[in-house]
């Protein structure tokens, strides 16, 4: 599929132009510059056909920006990962030596490069655009990101230069590829997670909490899996959250989760169980997803015997009642166990996405109740006749009876503790339903 990768000094519009060409709020935006500081990935549909769209950090020299070097290492890899580069401007600032510096870059890559000039929301801002003729890249095309004006044009030529390439697909359904998930608070190393699993620097990784903001999907085929890997902004407490920015941050990470398969919960060794990370936790329960609990920074432990059993019971007993989750301890600095998180979140995807045959699920559990019937509930009788699996995402079960409202919640946790004996949903949280026979 081609990729067209958009760059640009900060606050020209990348991010709304990005939003625009997807069909999605998938990127921040916001006045304040600097806002984006990954590349962002999302899939553009034009007239039929078919194409992935990069948003980058603004490119930047010689500011006060802590990320500048990390921001602009991001901008040069979307280059040379792209087919068509998307170079924007603003008209309102004319040419600045930002735009210089990066038409510099432009003009020595072997790349087709496509030099759109944002901000014409009138008919007097046109003419300012042949200004930007002088950066040697082409005739400008004058954009507004915003309302959309001139984007349906700005779409054909990056069409017309995709085909050119031969770059460009056929217009084609979603791949449905499982969604894993890395979410925590912020600094535990998710973004570090993500790199060393992918092998590269796809996410920026500093000292400084909160540095990522936008919830960063990427495609992960190795060794055998194909599924989407998601990096996602530290999840604050409310009172916590400071700025309109990190609110939109939390806000995508909270919609991360409820899109996923499955989440791998990040916890900070050195801070032990927060209780952040358990209204994280709780957040993934609610929402019906598997998960995976991950001990990160663990070579910063001072280790005895049983520290890892005792941190494993620790966290066993804040979880509770829903215990059944995989706990991997790992160094992502040392790349320690990382593969272990990998197989594990895969193994609690096929337990989250099985389904249990009808015959199976009756002759493994209907003796098992007939032995213990639920209690009698004001001298009547509850009879339990038959059981199966409902048809959700989140593995769910329909208990066939004569008097469902008289089961309490006792019970439902017996029945549950059974299916987990007797079937595998390790990871995953499941749904009782009593139901009138």
């Amino acid at each position: 599929m081609g990729i067209v990768a958009i760059v640009g000094r900060p606050n020209v519009g990348k991010s709304t132009l990005f939003n625009r060409m997807v069909g999605q709020r998938k990127a921040i935006v916001d006045e304040t510059a600097g806002v984006t500081r990954d590349r962002h990935y999302g899939k553009c549909e034009w007239c039929g056909s078919l194409f992935s769209v990069i948003d980058t950090g603004g490119y930047t020299t010689n500011s006060d920006d802590v990320f500048e070097n990390e921001i602009r290492k991001q901008v040069l890899a979307a280059i040379e990962e792209a087919d068509v580069i998307l170079f924007m401007c603003d008209v309102a600032t004319g040419i600045t030596d930002y735009d210089m510096s990066i038409a510099k870059i432009l003009r020595r890559c072997d790349k087709p490069v496509i030099l759109a000039v944002n901000k014409v929301d009138t008919g007097a801002k046109i003419y300012g655009t042949y200004e930007f003729a002088r950066l040697g890249l082409g005739d400008p095309i004058s954009i507004a990101s915003a309302s959309g004006g001139g984007t349906g044009d700005l779409m054909d030529r990056i069409v017309e230069e995709l085909k050119k390439c031969q770059r460009l697909t056929a217009n084609q359904e979603e791949l449905n590829l499982p969604k894993i998930t890395i979410v925590g608070r912020p600094n535990v190393g998710k973004s570090s997670m993500t790199n060393a699993l992918l092998d590269q620097e796809r996410n920026i990784v500093t000292p400084v909490a909160g540095t990522t903001r936008d919830s960063i999907s990427t495609r992960y085929n190795k060794f055998g899996y194909d599924f989407l890997l998601i990096d996602t902004a530290g999840l604050r407490k409310k009172n916590k959250v400071s700025e309109n920015l990190e609110f939109y941050s939390v806000m995508r990470a909270i919609r991360s989760i409820e899109s996923s398969d499955v989440c791998i919960l990040m916890i900070d060794a050195t801070e032990g169980v927060q209780a952040q990370d358990m209204n994280i936790f709780n957040l993934i329960q609610k929402n019906g997803k598997g998960c995976v609990i991950v001990v990160n920074k663990w070579d910063l432990i001072e280790k005895e015997t049983l520290t890892m059993k005792n941190f494993t019971q620790e966290i066993l007993q804040k979880i509770a009642p829903f215990t059944d989750v995989p706990i991997v301890f790992t160094s992502v600095i040392n790349k320690q166990r990382i593969h272990d998180v990998l197989q594990k979140a895969m193994e609690v995807y096929a337990n989250y996405s099985q389904k249990v045959d009808w015959k199976e699920l009756n002759d493994a559990l209907m003796p098992i109740i007939e032995e213990h019937q639920p209690p009698m509930y004001k001298g009547k009788e509850v009879k339990i006749k038959y059981i199966t699996q409902l048809s959700t995402s989140v593995p769910s079960f329909a208990f066939f009876c004569n008097l469902p409202q008289y089961i309490k919640e006792p019970y439902r946790r017996f029945l549950e503790n059974r299916l987990r004996e007797k079937f595998n949903f390790t990871g995953c949280p499941i749904n009782i339903y009593f139901r009138q026979k």
